[in-house]
This record gives structure tokens, sequence and C-alpha cells, in this order.
């Protein structure tokens, strides 16, 4: 194929992959040659083809599989989170908050306008940033930290991997894992480098590993780990610390998106002389999936290029929603509720848990708004079982990040929000389907 792709510059290499895509020559999941390989064959230097590989990515046209290569994306490159569309069947893969315990914002939304923000103002509410400022800094070891806001937890990653890497630089991710992290680092064109989770979090031979892959990033999930539900302890975060200590400056994202809904201490793999770091916490989970706004507590020097791509008037956060996430945040009827759905998440899901090791299936103690199953057969087959009896289940073979990977034998649940009768309905064809 790489006989077929031409151009010397950058923008001319992309501009052929892209034509050679739209006269149907390259078709979705067609492999494009490695970088090496389409310099040396076009006589160009590497990095010009590392920059017109990073073109296609940042226009979604292609996608790095990791070890697998750089393909021509899909519309549906990797699975997404939420109700499954055009469905009858019941659906317990949705990894959903529960809509009846988020707050409701009516009576904030009343007290939040006022004078308009223009052009050439902060773009981080002084409020919101001091709220913040004290919500993190509980968890964290190191003071010189400044606070940014971004469009959610998403954005916030994309925007650090951004800054910090180039194509083709690998990225530590958890294996298995959140499936937004596994579009978001193929859709920029990285490396995906995985590491292994256990119920303690991510292993410390697995982080050794990713180290000594040379990963540039790494993005962790402290506590309530999507899928496995899995929080660090105490000993495995200072085990992991220990091992970053000879890397200070690779980039260290903690994604704590269970935050105000975990019932787990915070166990932080950011060391005092970790250099560059990013402490990022969505509002989503416990205020509501369309609240698109998060904080990214980082190092000054990381907060300085996040700040370079949120200008007032174009990639700001709207004031009007940093002021209702404030208001939200700090008024008690609003705290009772967030406190009210930690308590339920964590009673329903463990009472559904009892029932699964009842009846055999092992079901360990984990956090988070799902529960990751361990199957004696195959996922799919067992989720192909569970349709025939009317459920839509998700399988872990959807949150690996080796396509090639042995089929997984687990799924993930999302059951907290099934009555009594539904959920010992749902045990008992779950432990028909893996007979």
């Amino acid at each position: 194929m790489s006989d077929q792709i031409t151009g010397t510059t950058a923008a001319d290499i992309a501009d052929s992959v892209r034509d050679l895509r739209d006269r149907g020559i390259l078709g979705v999941g067609s492999p494009l040659p490695p970088v090496r390989e389409l310099a040396s064959t076009l006589g160009v230097n590497r990095n010009t083809a590392v920059a017109a590989y990073r073109q296609l990515a940042q226009a979604g046209l292609v996608v790095s599989r990791g070890r697998a290569g750089t393909v021509i994306a899909g519309h549906e490159s990797v699975a997404q989170e939420g109700y499954a569309a055009d469905t009858v069947l019941r659906d317990v893969g949705t990894g959903n908050p529960d809509a009846r315990l988020i707050p409701d914002p009516s009576n904030a939304l009343a007290t939040v306008t006022g004078r308009p923000v223009l052009y050439g103002e902060p773009v981080i509410d002084r409020g919101l940033e001091a709220w913040a400022h004290d919500w993190v800094a509980r968890d964290l070891v190191v003071d010189d930290f400044r606070i940014t806001i971004t469009s959610g937890a998403v954005d916030a990653v994309e925007r650090l991997l951004a800054q910090a890497l180039m194509r083709d630089d690998a990225v530590a991710l958890e294996d298995p894992c959140f499936l937004a992290s596994i579009h978001t680092v193929r859709l920029g064109g990285y490396r995906a480098v995985p590491v292994p989770v256990d119920e303690q979090g991510m292993t410390v031979d697995g982080l050794r590993a990713a180290l000594d892959a040379g990963v540039r990033a790494i993005i962790c999930t402290p506590r309530a780990q999507n899928p496995t539900g899995a929080s660090l302890t105490a000993e495995r975060a200072a085990a992991l610390r220990a091992v970053l200590a000879d890397h200070p400056y690779v980039l260290l994202i903690e994604d704590d998106h269970f935050s105000m809904l975990s019932g787990r201490p915070y166990e932080s793999l950011i060391g005092p002389g970790h250099r560059r770091y990013a402490l990022v916490r969505s509002v989503s989970k416990f205020l509501g999936p369309d609240m698109c706004l998060a904080v990214a507590a980082t190092d000054p020097t990381t907060a300085e290029r996040l700040a370079m791509r949120l200008s007032p008037g174009t990639t700001w956060v709207s004031h009007l929603l940093q002021r209702l996430t404030l208001t939200q945040l700090t008024d008690p009827e609003a705290a009772a509720t967030i406190a009210a759905a930690r308590e339920h998440y964590a009673e329903r899901n463990e009472r559904f848990a009892e029932r699964l090791r009842d009846a055999g299936l092992d079901a360990p103690q984990t956090d988070g708004l799902s529960l990751w199953i361990a199957l004696p057969r195959p996922a799919r087959l067992v989720a192909e079982r569970l349709m025939r009896r009317g459920w839509l289940a998700r399988t872990g073979d959807e949150f690996a990040l080796d396509e090639r990977a042995a089929p997984s034998h687990h799924l993930r649940l999302t059951v907290h929000d099934l009555s009594d009768d539904d959920a010992a309905t749902l045990v008992t064809d779950l432990v028909a389907a893996t007979r």
C-alpha cells in the first residue's frame, strides 16, 4: 500500500491517504504502512511521516491499534458507554448513573445568571477555582499545583496528551480499560501499552514493564476502576510510587471519575518529586453526564500548556456552567442527594453481588456504578444466552486493549437500578446462561 501513497510534505501525504480512502482504495480497517516504511518509500524524514499520520488521526480518519499498526477509521472504532440503540432488551450494560439520584439543578439555575463574561476575562470562575483547589488539596502531597477547568474528563485527558505527546508515543493504559481512554488514545495516534489490573488496581510489574517500554504518559484510575471496580490499596499505591520515582517527567494522569460517590480512600500515585501530573475529577457521575465539566489539578508547566488551548470565546468552559456547578457543589440539599447516591450504589451493588456469590458465581467487593462478574465460560457465549432471556449485557471483550487477546470471561453489569425482583431474575438467568 505504501507505493500508492504519495507526497513529500506531511500535508501532501495526509491528502494522499485521504484521497485513497475517498476513492475506496482504502476501506475501513485497511492498514497503513509503518512510519519508517512509509518514510523510506517516499524518501522523506521520519518526522514528516509522523506529522502526516498525526494530521490524519486528529481528523478522525485513522486510528492506532498499537502493535497492530494504524488503520483507516470507521464511524464506530470502539464501543461507547451508555444505552444501546434500537433494542427491546433490558439493558444492564449501560454504565449510567441513576437519574433519580442526580441533584435537580432547577433552583440553582435561577441563581447563576448575572453580568455576562466577555472576551479577555479570566477563563476560570474564581469561586469554582478556589473551591476546586481545596477539594483536591486534601488528596495531593504536592503544594504547587494549578487548577484548569475542562469540558469533562475525556476532554481533559485528550488535551493533556496532546500537549505532551507526539504521534506514536506510548501511553500506559489499564487493561481492561475504560472505553473512552481506548478511543482517545487511538484517535490521537498514540500507542497503547497495557498494564494489567488486579483487585488492588494497576499492577507493579505491569507498570514497570510499561516504563521499560518507554511510555511517556500513564492514565490510572485510583478508585472505582472502570470496568473492574478495583481501587488502589495504600500498599499498592506506595509500591507504584516507588517505581515511578525514577521517572518524574512521565506524564501521570489520574482519572478520579467516581470521586464524591466513592466509599474508598483516595490513594494517589503522584509522589512529592513527580514533575508532570494531572488529577482529573469530572462531575458527570454525581451531577449528571450532561454537566460537561471537569477539574484538572496539574503541575504549573502542564497548566501553562493547557491554558494555551483554553482561549476565551473558543475552547473555554461556559461561566454559566461553572457557576451552576459551584452552586450545586456547595448546596447542602445537593450534597445530601450525592451522599444518598453513594450509599445507594454501594448497597445495591453489594446486595446483587451477594446473590451471585450465593449462586456460586464470583463477584468481588468493588466500587463504582457497575459490577465485574467472572464467568466459567466465554463472556460472548453467556451474553448471547442472556439475550434470549431478554437481557443485554456488556462483555469484557469490549474493554480489552489487545483485539487479538483471548476471549474474555467477564461481564460488566450495571444493576443498581433493578428492583429486587428483577435482580433475582437476572441472577437466575445468569446462572442458567453459564451452564
